[in-house]
Parts: C-alpha cells; structure tokens; sequence
C-alpha cells in the first residue's frame, strides 16, 4: 500500500475500538499508510483520556462499543463542545449501521468522514486522504482560528462560499459559527439561511434558530426548533438548544423534559446527563436527581467535561438523606477541586458549603452558622454570579432542616433575589434553588415585585420629562441591590436621552462601573450552560486544554 501523503510519517494516531480484532486490523491499516505513531485503545473513557491531554493528528472511532452506554457518536459531541480537538485533527467514525439516521446524524456531529462496515482498506485509505487534503485547503482559516484571528478566518470562509470553492459548504458552517461568536448575527442568519437554501441540511437550520435566540427573538427560534425537530426528532442538538429556549421562558419542567429525551439519544453524553441530573435537582425530583447526579460521577470522574457542580448538588441532596457517608464523599471531592485550583472563587464557595453542610450534619451547629454568615461577604462581590446565589439559597433554606431558625434568613434569600431577580426564568430558578423553605418563594416573588417597582417608578421620571432623574434612580438602586436589570436600564435611558441629560457622561460612566461589577453575563442557570459553544455548535475547535 502507497504512503497516505508526504506528511504522514510526522502524524500521530488514535484508534478507539472495542473489538480486539479490528482493533488490530486497524492499526495495521495505518501502519501501512506510513503514519510515524499509532496508539490504540479499547474504551471510551481511556479515549477521553488519551484526547484531553495529547494532540492526534488523526482519530479513527468505532461507533459502537459492547457493554457500554457511551458510544463513539457521544465522545465526538462532548469533544467538540468543549472545544478539546485541535482544528487540524481528522476525526473518522467507523459504524455498522447503514441507516440514513444514523449516517445523517453523524455528518451533523461535524465529522470529518465516516466509514459503514465492512470497508477495505482502499476505502479506508481513500477517505483517510480526502479528509487530510480538506484540512490541507483549509489550512489558512484553521491557522487564523489557532491564532485567534476570528475576523480573518471568518472573511477566509466568506470569500470561500461566495466563491463555491473547494469545501465551500464546510466553510460556511465554519464561518457562520464564527460571525455568530463575533455577534455578528445578522451575517451569520444570512449564510446559515443560504446554505439551508442550497441545502435545507438541520445543522443549518438549527444555526438559524440559535442566530434567533441571540438576538432575544425567543418565540421564533422556538418556532423554527419545533419545525427542524419535527422533521429531525433524533437530531439531539436541537433538543439542547430547545431546552436554553424553554430555560428562556422559564418553563423548568418543560427543560427537563427536553434534555431527558436528548439523554435517550445520547445516554453516553456527560453533559446531558449532567444537564439532566441539575434539572431534576431544581424540579425537586430528588431520586431521579441523585441518579442521574451520581452516573454522571461514574462516568465523568476522569474528564475535564465534568462540572464540579453536579458533585455540590449531590452534597445538598445526600445532607437531605442524612447520608453522613455520602456527604462526606461529596465534600472530599469538592475539596479536592477546590485544592487542584485555588485560583477558583467558584470551587472555593462550593468547597465552604459542604463544609458547612458537614458540621450541620454532624451536629456541629455552631461551627455550621457561623461559617455560613461569614459566607454572606460574598453576596455583593462581582464575581458572585447566578450560580453562586442558587447555591447559597440552597443551603440557607436548609438550615431548619439542621434544627436552625436563623431570624436573618429572609433577609439572606431577598438580598440574593434582590441582585438576580432579573428575569422570568431567573426568577423561577432562585424559587426551585430554595424549595426547602416553606415561605421562601413568597419572598423571592415579593422582591422580584419589589425590583419591577424600582424600575417603573424610576421610568416614570423619564415619561414626566425628566430622564436624568430616572437614570439617577435607577443607577441609586442599582448600587443597592446589584440588580443587572436595573443597572442595563440606567444605561439605556441614559444613552437614549443623552441630548437632554446635562452631565451624561458622568452618568455614563457611572452606569459602565455598576455594569463592570454587576452585569457579567451568566454562564449557566439552573446548571445548563448558557453559551452557543454548547448549544448545537460547531466545530470552533482548540487545541487540547491544559486547565
């Protein structure tokens, strides 16, 4: 057999297969082709393993593996997600299924090729040297996204679609993914509904769903989602994207419906059973949470796909079952990460709460409340974000449970509602965070009514003709209380009336400080992860992660 191209005796190679046998005839399929180095390996796990922490210049995967759950089809998805393969790494699925549905299913997974048994090895060899020379035309755009140059990489693939070049349909999924990071939305829907027009493929048409949800148009990416999930009810990335969609709208219930039927689909994939296990968490379904929780666990211990707060979830449901032992292990991990990353606020505070969940359980009351008012310093911080609230509620409206009536308790759960309660579904998730207390709910909706108050009285202002007054009230309580909404609001009017406010720019700038400290974007809510990278996108893909 002929040397695959002139750089293959430089390439490294990954072969993922359950089979002994063809585990072995792949590798000497590879070997002949004149690759310098071929690893192989016989489960997903030591796959992962091998992916986080070397580069491959090649991965050929078997589909399916006997008596697993995870499948080939689930560990390219969570690569891609989590952006943990280089650009430059041609990633093959080797399958017997020779159904459209699956075929289809894994050319949205942004393979590079795919491969139906049986297959010779001058099939193999033929697909191996089409998906290297498409990387090899490419080149220039992955070299500009390597070094971080989106702009350019983003005009390469335009310039390649408009001029139907060579691979000009994989460069517009390429840079349509690009302009919608670059927030760049509008070109972004027009290549995503060019390409649905050349070609209705559903990678395109969920890209145009997720261009709607960006620009805040939530009912009609809902309605485009319902369209594409119709025709493609196995399609699981759309399920991910209708799942942020009904996050959106805060419909709690009906997100976890979604992600659970994305789950079925993909029973291997770490991050939908995660998503899956937080849900259920929120929705109170406590047995189902823990079991899907603790799988996630057993199957995610090793990854760096894994996110630690499944593990603190599980540390407050276990405090719910007096688990002592449970606990315990619970709060050995969440030490664990917090020590393996001492940089990290996030791990820090989940750390301190199973401690505090620990004394409390081990009758250490007094040690357990102190430590968690001690907590409280953080509430105002800019780095307590959506979560960070979620969780503390969480635990305060525990500390009954432990025998404890702390008298500041409504005051704690008001004050953290006070900074997030700044939408329908954040609402509903600060409700769902602190179901343990009876009255807390009444809380959490008295100061969302609070907090709409603030804001009408102050727009008020700007309706009587005296905007500046209005920007000056909403920045005032914006300061109090750290509420985004009400800190965005000030901007707004600030900048909509900035010919009749004398001194705007002091305003302004202003309303950019309280903005700095209080306006980060959330990155998850109710443990779903809010960003496109993880929501039906692409194959934006960086070199392996060392963090």
């Amino acid at each position: 057999m002929q040397q695959l191209d002139r750089d293959v005796t430089k390439s490294h190679a990954l072969v993922i297969d359950g089979n002994p046998a063809s585990r072995s005839v792949l590798l000497q399929h590879l070997r002949e082709f004149g690759f310098g180095s071929v690893k192989a390996v016989g489960r997903v796990t030591d796959a992962r393993d091998q992916l986080e922490h070397r580069k491959f210049d090649l991965v050929v995967c078997d589909n399916h593996f006997e008596n697993s759950t995870e499948s080939g089809q689930d560990l390219l998805e969570e690569l891609r997600r989590e952006q943990m393969l280089p650009y430059s790494t041609v990633f093959v699925m080797v399958t017997g299924d020779a159904t459209y549905q699956r075929v289809a299913e894994a050319a949205e997974a942004a393979l590079d090729s795919y491969l139906i048994k049986p297959f010779s090895a001058n099939t193999l060899f033929e697909r191996l040297r089409e998906a290297r020379n498409r990387k090899r035309v490419l080149k220039e755009i992955f070299v500009a996204m390597e070094a971080k140059q989106h702009e350019l990489a983003a005009q390469l693939c335009l310039n390649r679609f408009h001029a139907r070049d060579n691979y000009w349909l994989y460069a517009a999924r390429i840079g349509a993914e690009l302009l919608l990071m670059l927030k760049r939305n509008e070109e972004a829907k027009q290549l995503f509904d060019a390409v649905v027009a050349a070609k209705a493929v559903p990678w395109a048409r969920l890209g145009v769903a997720r261009v709607q949800l960006a620009e805040g148009e939530v009912m009609q990416a809902r309605r485009t989602l319902e369209s594409l999930l119709g025709d493609q009810p196995q399609y699981a990335d759309s399920y991910d994207v209708m799942g942020k969609v009904q996050m959106e709208q805060g419909q709690l219930e009906q997100a976890l419906a979604t992600y659970r039927t994305a789950a079925a689909i993909t029973p291997g994939c770490i991050l939908r059973l995660q998503h899956c296990g937080t849900l259920s968490f929120y929705a109170g379904d406590s047995p189902a949470a823990i079991q899907m929780l603790e799988r996630t666990w057993q199957m995610g211990n090793k990854s760096r796909l894994f996110d630690v707060l499944s593990m603190m979830l599980l540390a407050f449901l276990r405090f719910d079952n007096r688990d002592t032992k449970g606990l315990e292990i619970a709060c050995d991990v969440l030490r664990r990460f917090s020590g393996d990353h001492p940089q990290s606020v996030r791990l820090r505070r989940m750390a301190q709460h199973g401690e505090i969940l620990s004394a409390l359980l081990a009758g250490k009351t007094a040690h357990g409340v102190l430590t968690a008012r001690e907590s409280l310093v953080d509430v105002q911080r800019p780095d307590f974000d959506m979560e960070a609230g979620t969780n503390m509620l969480s635990l305060w409206s525990r500390m009954d449970m432990a025998g404890i009536e702390l008298p500041e308790l409504e005051q704690v759960t008001k004050t953290v509602a006070r900074r997030f309660s700044v939408s329908k579904a954040a609402n509903e998730v600060l409700i769902a965070a602190s179901r343990r207390h009876a009255v807390a709910s009444d809380w959490i909706r008295d100061t969302h009514a609070e907090v709409m108050q603030l804001a009408e009285k102050a727009m008020d202002h700007a309706v009587k003709g005296d905007p500046k007054r209005a920007v000056q009230t909403l920045l005032q309580h914006g300061k109090e209380t750290g509420n985004a909404k009400l800190i965005e609001m000030a901007g707004l009017v600030a900048r909509r009336h900035e010919e009749r406010i004398e001194g705007v720019d002091e305003l302004l700038s202003a309303a950019g400080v309280l903005a700095h400290r209080y306006c980060a974007p959330a990155t998850h809510i109710a443990g779903v992860r809010r960003s496109n990278r993880s929501a039906g996108g692409l194959v934006l893909r960086a070199a392996a992660r060392t963090a």
